[in-house]
């Protein structure tokens, strides 16, 4: 399986030399599905969409107070890490301590925080205005103080399939520094350094509905987060708010979410003011690797 899954991502680190890279997934009469760069009967293009995807809608929420005087705004953070936070007021009538300019906030683990109250300039008339949230994981004002880590797997050796800046998924903002790491599914994953988990998915089988598969999320002390994706279903074995330490095992690899075979996408993010990137990192061993689709395989 390894051997196939090593072969496959060097078809992919040749195509990548193409100005568009399209890779066409059939299956034969055997059921066995094969990944290609060249169309072939009954073959269907493969869009591959490597976007970290986590739900806080719920977890981070604007929340509105009516009272005699007027309305107030407060947000809430659910989460287990700070939250930057910015809310803007716009198409505001009849409302007096509505601000001119967003309002910026770090708001920390599991608080509430007011950021305005309004009250109507004429009281026989009502307040108007339309609220506009904009939030991100982590706190901006902390900076990196590591940028090489203790490989996240026991067992090996595995290869890296793709790596910094891959042409192939590695070229967003929050992945463009990510490592693939092909490896069979059920590999043990540790933690690379100790932290807070933030936000876990478990339950997700195959492609599912959610490109990153299963997933843990961890946050650092100094703000950083490492992100552990394509997990096996009901392998992760750590919740969120709980503590963990530097090769700790958080879970078990997979082939979950937008995957094309077994493997770890492993990636380091900060909040670089209300958005998530990832930066660059190294790991404290040397891990070989097939060509490298951000140098066209050279």
């Amino acid at each position: 399986m390894l051997g196939r899954l090593i072969l496959l991502c060097s078809l992919w680190a040749a195509a990548s030399q193409a100005a568009a890279l399209t890779i066409y997934k059939y299956t034969d009469a055997n059921g066995v599905v094969t990944y290609s760069d060249q169309a072939a009967p009954g073959a269907q293009v493969f869009v591959f969409r490597d976007r970290m995807v986590e739900r806080l809608d719920n977890q981070v929420k604007l929340e509105t107070k009516k009272h005699a005087a007027g309305e107030t705004l407060l947000v809430r953070n659910d989460l287990y890490a700070p939250v930057q936070v910015e809310l803007q007021l716009v198409d505001v009538d009849n409302a007096v301590g509505a601000p001119d300019e967003p309002i910026t906030w770090v708001l920390p683990p599991r608080s509430k925080i007011r950021l305005a109250t309004l009250a109507p300039r004429d009281a026989g008339r009502p307040l108007r205005y339309t609220p506009k949230l904009r939030y991100a994981l982590g706190d901006p004002r902390l900076l990196p103080t590591q940028q090489r880590y203790p490989l996240p797997w026991r067992g090996g050796p595995f290869r890296l399939t793709q790596g910094a800046g891959g042409k192939y998924s590695h070229f967003t903002p929050k992945g463009r520094y990510a490592l693939d790491i092909a490896m069979p599914e059920g590999t043990p994953i540790v933690a690379a350094r100790g932290g807070v988990v933030v936000k876990t998915e478990n339950q997700q089988s195959g492609r599912g509905t959610n490109p990153s598969g299963n997933y843990v999320r961890i946050l650092h002390d100094d703000g950083t987060m490492g992100v552990y994706l394509h997990l096996m279903k009901g392998s992760v074995r750590v919740r969120e708010g709980r503590r963990v330490a530097v090769g700790e095992q958080i879970a078990r690899s997979g082939n979950t979410g937008n995957s094309t075979g077994p493997h770890l996408h492993f990636v380091v993010q900060r909040n670089v003011g209300l958005a998530l990137e990832s930066i660059p990192f190294s790991f404290t061993q040397p891990v070989d690797s097939l060509p490298n689709f951000a140098v066209g395989g050279e």
